[in-house]
């Protein structure tokens, strides 16, 4: 396909919808230099934003998060994301919306008089892993870790809280892995770069806490069905060393959906019935 930047469609760009290749910011935007942008991503199923009004609520969380008030209300972020969709014909797809610092009258750290942007971008997109769908995604294990909350404002979906998962997923793809798990700053099991993490032992469920990676809203999501299923679930601290008795894995996002795990580093898992279960249920359940 072609690059990004030169496609043909429509994205919303601050209360208009702009040609796809002219959607463009000044090189002196904040966002480029100091990472001062926050973003969603959600997928349209059979022509409805699955919980569109959920992810429209988080941006503006993660925008107040950075101290960024978004000028836009949950319901025209709403309005943005479905004129986008009309505008390219698109029932089924991946939605973007992005909120950043723009250029303006401060190019320092500080960025109070530069405008606060919203942009919403939607294309067609198939599975975030490819056939790991099926057989299960091989991960490496990270060498970054996910930062103590004391550092980063960590319930925020932050551009720059990306910058060591994009580090991580290179060096995984260069072992020949889909993704990468990482460890949090107190060396317990956290997430993939863009995903959480389950696991399964003896018919319950495990995933980490989330109070220092994003508690997703597909995590919450599928956590909610597990409930609804009688299946325990513990959301705990877990050991790496913990990954050996661990029979059965997944990982969850909006891209990514509900994926099987086969392997993390040394560690097999096996595509049991549970995993295949949640996938099948998740699938049902975005597209009613």
């Amino acid at each position: 396909m072609a690059g990004y930047d030169d496609r043909d469609g429509f994205i919303w760009m601050d209360g208009k919808l702009v040609d796809w290749r002219g959607a463009n910011v000044h090189i002196l935007t904040h966002a480029l230099h100091y990472a001062s942008a926050v973003f969603e991503g959600e997928r349209c199923y059979n022509g409805k934003i699955f919980k569109s009004t959920e992810h429209s609520e988080r941006l503006r969380m993660s925008g107040e998060l950075l101290d960024m008030p978004l000028p836009f209300s949950v319901a025209e972020i709403n309005a943005a994301k479905e004129a986008v969709l009309k505008a390219n014909n698109l029932t089924d797809a991946y939605v973007r919306a992005i909120a950043w610092r723009g250029a303006g009258e401060d190019m320092g750290v500080a960025s109070k008089r530069n405008p606060i942007r919203l942009a919403v971008a939607c294309w067609t997109w198939g599975s975030y892993y490819g056939d790991a769908k099926m057989k299960g995604a091989k991960l490496d294990i990270a060498k970054w870790k996910r930062p103590s909350p004391e550092t980063i404002p960590h319930a925020a979906k932050a551009a720059g809280l990306y910058m060591i998962c994009t580090m991580s997923k290179h060096a995984a793809e260069a072992k020949g892995c889909s993704d990468a798990m990482m460890m949090d700053y107190r060396g317990y099991v956290a997430e993939a770069t863009g995903a959480n993490i389950f696991f399964v032992k003896d018919g319950e469920v495990h995933t980490p806490k989330p109070d220092c990676i994003l508690n997703g809203i597909t995590r919450q999501t599928v956590i909610g069905m597990l409930r609804d299923m009688q299946i325990v679930v513990h959301e705990r601290h877990i050991l790496p060393e913990e990954l050996e008795g661990f029979e059965q894995c997944w990982l969850t996002g909006t891209a990514a959906e509900v994926t099987p795990v086969g392997q993390i580093g040394d560690y097999a898992f096996e595509v049991g019935d549970l995993t295949k279960r949640v996938s099948a249920e998740y699938e049902r359940l975005v597209r009613a």
